[in-house]
């Protein structure tokens, strides 16, 4: 049996400020059910719910020493739990933007004012990524993709074997492929 349970919500939020781990369980045992319930009339998703009360207790004890509360500890936690649930919102709804824009610019093959947009930031993102390959590596992927040269060019250009062209080629394109995600690797692949 927790030794907090008697405790006022106020004295447990001391408590966690100070690094209690026994007052976090409190709080976790006191709220993290009641939690569940709201965010599953949310989100009409079990395992979202989960992982939504999750991120929260997480965030509390990660926050712990710095975190105000400008009214109860309740009211906090519901608080916290509705601005991760639009924060969700916010980034699906990007998501789907991205995915129904890149959509219509394969099935029409036209840019519009909404796809030109999405194309600059996308490409803007995948030239930051680039930018952060190593030198070589980066030197051989832009010879490849911007200059279009075979793997045999850019070996006799940089003095080096066609296998190590191949192989940072390779390594260049696993390593955009998992900093960018699919959608975006795709798009690189497309219009690089």
């Amino acid at each position: 049996m927790n030794a907090h349970n008697s405790f006022t919500d106020l004295e447990l939020t001391d408590l966690l400020k100070s690094g209690s781990q026994s007052a976090f369980t409190e709080i976790y045992d006191r709220y993290s059910g009641l939690l569940y319930i709201f965010a599953c009339k949310t989100v009409k998703d079990e395992d979202l719910a989960e992982d939504l009360v999750q991120e929260i207790f997480i965030y509390l004890w990660d926050k712990r020493q710095t975190i105000s509360f400008k009214s109860s500890l309740s009211s906090y936690l519901y608080t916290a739990l509705r601005y991760r649930f639009f924060d969700l919102v916010d980034k699906q709804k990007v998501r789907s933007d991205y995915v129904q824009a890149f959509q219509l610019f394969i099935d029409k093959g036209e840019y519009q004012t909404d796809n030109y947009i999405i194309e600059k930031e996308l490409t803007a993102i995948i030239d930051k990524e680039i930018n952060n390959l190593p030198a070589k590596m980066r030197e051989i992927f832009l010879l490849s993709r911007k200059e279009n040269l075979d793997n045999k060019e850019i070996a006799e250009r940089l003095d080096i074997s066609e296998k190590t062209v191949k192989n940072q080629l390779s390594m260049a394109l696993k390593t955009l492929r998992v900093k960018l995600g699919l959608l975006t690797f795709i798009f690189l692949l497309l219009n690089h």
